[in-house]
């Protein structure tokens, strides 16, 4: 584990000497608030995030306590500032009974300034999903749900090891739009086996409910899964290629706009709290393994919560800032891959503006990676916008790496 550095109030004051070379912020951007839930039914063999197989039962009691040391000790870090959006993830927030949500969302109107109209998500899965449970926890304050459907092919939910059916996914879709008016869907392609007409039918299965928001993943083998270890056939680089402009298609003749790499969304219903992430703002993570970052006039910092949901537990509670690793200030070195890293997962990119907005740095600091971009095409030639052309856009990975 890396070195715990312990945060404390005076930690957040304006009068420390900025980093040198930094130039000081003129306005704090906006501050969202993502909360970690670690447990799952059982663990997904494609799946990387911080989840943990739950066992007999959630420790919701203890958890809660030490989500509200968690957030206790962070409160002089964002003192005065109001948080725009809420994510709670996981994991599977949807194992949270009625009342442990409610206790949540309670303490976290009690300790933070949430904006009237704050967008507060919950991620669930179908196998998890009770209509009682959905309406109360939008009577709570959940206005928005995403949903782990992943496909509505049985057989492909067998293979990427899900708990629930085709039939449990669409159930669970009428019991979300029955208790919030936004719902997300969460789907992926280019699964093991699969072809491209059943990609298809899983995305017009998605698009007959009439949701407002896609969400759409190419699986990928990730490092420390069970599928990394045991990789199973996936359909190969040109197959998935044409999956995915297959579903940018299909989505489209729904009427959602691609407008991130992996998100689609009917006007005026973009995730807020992702775009929050793509543009650089800010966003306090606690529980288990969330990770932070936070703007100061002088610098600005990220830091993670320790992952394991035990340690974690026993360390909140102890108010020593034992629970916190990984805190450091960000160099004017790292602004460019960090800003860019998110900016340009917007299809429509960011105003150039931004960058010394949220960074603090000047827009002169990109100009030899930008030259390089526009030499292969990668980038778009309008200078008001920071953004990928139709080339860079389809080779990302590419492009960002040029800001490294």
């Amino acid at each position: 584990m890396s070195r715990v550095i312990p945060i404390v109030a005076d930690t957040a004051s304006p009068s420390k000497q900025p980093s040198p070379g930094m130039t000081l912020l003129e306005a704090l951007p906006p501050l969202s608030l993502y909360v970690h839930v670690p447990w799952c039914v059982r663990k997904c063999p494609y799946c990387d995030f911080n989840s943990h197989q739950a066992g007999e039962s959630v420790p919701e009691d203890r958890y809660l306590a030490a989500l509200a040391a968690d957030l206790e000790q962070a409160l002089p870090r964002i003192w005065g500032r109001q948080v725009h959006t809420v994510f709670i993830g996981g994991g599977t927030p949807s194992l949270l009974s009625e009342g442990a949500v409610d206790r949540l969302l309670a303490m976290l109107r009690s300790y933070l300034s949430l904006w009237p109209d704050a967008e507060i998500t919950l991620e669930a899965n179908p196998g998890t999903a009770e209509a009682g449970r959905f309406l109360a926890y939008a009577a709570s304050g959940v206005n928005r749900i995403s949903l782990g459907i992943q496909s509505f092919n049985d057989k492909h939910l067998a293979a990427l090891g899900r708990i629930h059916d085709a039939r449990q996914a669409r159930d669970a879709i009428g019991m979300a739009q029955r208790a919030v008016a936004r719902v997300n869907l969460d789907l992926m392609f280019a699964l093991p086996g699969q072809t491209a007409s059943e990609c298809e039918e899983d995305v017009r299965s998605a698009l007959a409910f009439g949701t407002e928001h896609l969400s759409l993943y190419q699986l990928t083998l990730e490092p420390n899964t069970v599928f990394a270890k045991y990789p199973p056939a996936l359909p190969d680089d040109d197959a998935a290629a044409q999956m995915q402009d297959l579903v940018e298609a299909l989505a489209g003749q729904a009427g959602l706009e691609r407008y991130e790499v992996s998100a689609y969304a009917r006007r005026g219903a973009r995730a807020r709290h992702n775009v929050n992430y793509w543009e650089f703002g800010d966003y306090l993570g606690i529980g288990p393994g969330a990770h932070g970052k936070l703007s100061f006039p002088d610098r600005v910092e990220r830091d993670a919560r320790v992952r394991n949901p035990e340690s974690w537990m026993q360390a909140a509670v102890q108010r020593d800032g034992s629970h916190i690793t990984d805190a450091r200030v960000l160099a004017p070195s790292d602004m460019p891959f960090e800003f860019m890293l998110n900016a340009l997962r917007l299809r429509q990119g960011v105003p150039s503006s931004l960058y010394t907005e949220r960074t603090g740095e000047p827009l002169a600091t990109l100009t030899r990676a930008l030259r390089r971009a526009h030499d292969r095409g990668l980038f778009s030639a309008d200078p008001t916008r920071l953004q990928a052309s139709e080339q860079g856009w389809r080779f990302l990975n590419e492009l960002q790496a040029l800001f490294l």
